[in-house]
């Protein structure tokens, strides 16, 4: 799947979770999905940051 196939995926999700959800339910489930990416985003950046420091102090040990 390619960028744009991804976005217009993504894009008919949230169209479908909109007319099928109240907009109560629908406001939760985007803080959700909000949180959700935030959170994957803070656990791939820590863990880039340590393997980054692990490189380096491997590196410096040489």
């Amino acid at each position: 799947m390619n960028s744009c196939e991804l976005a217009s995926f993504v894009t008919a999700i949230a169209c479908s979770i909109a007319k099928c959800f109240s907009k109560e339910d629908t406001a939760i489930l985007a803080v959700i999905f909000t949180q959700l990416g935030d959170t994957l985003g803070t656990i791939i950046a820590n863990d880039e940051l340590k393997n980054s420091n692990c490189l380096q102090k491997q590196n410096s040990d040489i």
